[in-house]
């Protein structure tokens, strides 16, 4: 794995090289999306199943879209270990009590003069779901992305996730579905699922929101319906960055760096480290595990791409570039860990200590692993209740409590050339009509 020393010039070129990873940097597939998208909202149903044979290779029609009771039997009795629906249930509680603790509630405010303000805290009526099918199935995330709307007290959750050729859908995914509590599962998936989730089909309801991992084509076509219907985030591969100092394991750091490498090609892995002895140490880990792990041929080609140990003069440094990169997933790794989290301003999970290693968020601590990527942790934050939620204000107000406004009111709403606006408070404070302007 390449060591760096960073600098200025280095650090502006890594951030550019990771920018590239970005769905807002694949145009050229916008309009194939863009075609599949309008195909399934003008012609509903048959262009979604047209699509399926094209791309799944499987014959979805309306009588086997939707994933049946006896379907999801089927998925219990083949799980290669049975031991995983114990295991899902247990990660399900501690995901619910974390959530549990993200809730909202409505308020009022009442005032003596008669004015009541207040928010409305309401669920979301009907979200739908998009999950990866094939080698990329993974139930953790069907939790992940359920489990807080169920929170939210979302009415409807529907689940689309792709067939194989033969029809059916990854066991493991259906269990985990069952689990978390999915109201209806649509054997559908790729961009033309989230445009039956976006406009509706004969059989596929329309939703108001979108959340769920996916590939670009994927990612591209939830950025296109944006504003038919909300969704989480345009997601981009999965990334670490690893803050290190020489107290640390770097056994440890190299397995940690290598759990988000395997993801696919474009994941990114980087660790920031005062000591160079230590970025040699986790650099000659690194190779060994790459020898004897399974996914070798994508951990090779990640590391290629967007793998970095970068060596720097002090922490502040390291504090410095961990913030320019708004990672996904950040781990700290040093003397005082706690210390250096109250630096951080930008990052998706921050991990604290030498066992609090990123695998913890992704399948077991209870947060969510759905996190801004791409350096959106500078603006976004992890899935959550709040994603599934809206707000409405609410105002009552008693003439009494109207009356001694009424002029700021007005004055302004006149500053605006709006006289409508100032004629609808007047009108309550005059006994008959007179000059409106």
């Amino acid at each position: 794995m390449r060591i760096i020393q960073l600098d200025e010039t280095s650090k502006k070129n890594i951030l550019e090289d990771l920018l590239k990873r970005s769905p807002n940097h694949y145009d050229q597939y916008a309009e194939s999306v863009n075609e599949i998208l309008n195909g399934v909202k003008e012609q509903g149903d048959r262009a979604l199943f047209d699509y399926t044979k094209k791309f799944d290779q499987a014959e979805i029609n309306v009588g086997n879209i939707q994933v049946t009771d006896q379907e999801i039997e089927e998925a219990y009795a083949s799980l290669e270990n049975p031991d995983l629906v114990s295991v899902i249930r247990r990660s399900i509680k501690n995901i619910r009590e974390y959530h549990e603790k993200q809730k909202q509630y409505s308020w009022f405010d009442s005032k003596p003069d008669g004015s009541i303000l207040g928010q409305k805290v309401t669920a979301l009526s009907r979200v739908g779901v998009y999950v990866p099918g094939g080698k990329a199935a993974y139930p953790s995330s069907v939790l992940m992305n359920v489990i807080p709307a169920k929170v939210a007290g979302v009415e409807e959750i529907v689940m689309v996730t792709p067939p194989s050729k033969d029809g059916k859908v990854n066991p493991n995914t259906l269990v985990a579905a069952k689990e978390a509590g999915v109201d209806v599962i649509y054997k559908v998936g790729g961009a033309q699922a989230i445009g039956a989730l976006a406009f509706g089909t004969e059989s596929i309801p329309k939703v108001d929101k979108i959340v769920g991992p996916g590939n670009i084509f994927v990612a591209l076509a939830k950025k296109a319906v944006f504003g038919y219907v909300s969704i989480d985030s345009v997601a981009g591969p999965s990334e670490i960055l690893v803050i290190a100092d020489e107290t640390a394991n770097p056994r440890y750091v190299a397995a940690d760096l290598l759990s988000q490498a395997e993801h696919d090609e474009l994941a990114s892995a980087i660790l920031v480290t005062t000591s160079e002895k230590l970025a040699q140490e986790v650099s000659s880990y690194i190779d060994m595990f790459v020898s004897k792990l399974k996914r070798k041929a994508i951990l090779e080609k990640s590391l290629e791409n967007y793998g970095y140990i970068l060596v720097t003069k002090s922490m502040s440094d390291v504090i410095d570039v961990a913030n320019d990169i708004a990672s996904e997933h950040l781990e700290i790794i040093t003397e005082n860990p706690f210390d250096v989290m109250t630096k951080i301003k930008n990052a998706g999970a921050i991990f604290l200590g030498a066992y609090s290693s990123e695998p913890l968020g992704d399948y077991f601590a209870g947060p969510n692993h759905v996190l801004p990527t791409n350096g959106t942790a500078k603006f976004f934050s992890p899935l959550g209740v709040d994603d599934f939620i809206k707000k409405s204000s609410i105002i009552s107000f008693s003439r009494e409590a109207l009356a001694p406004l009424s002029d700021d009111i007005q004055k302004f709403a006149r500053a605006e050339g709006l006289t409508a606006h100032a004629n609808s408070i007047r009108v309550r404070f005059e006994e008959q009509d007179t000059d409106v302007n």
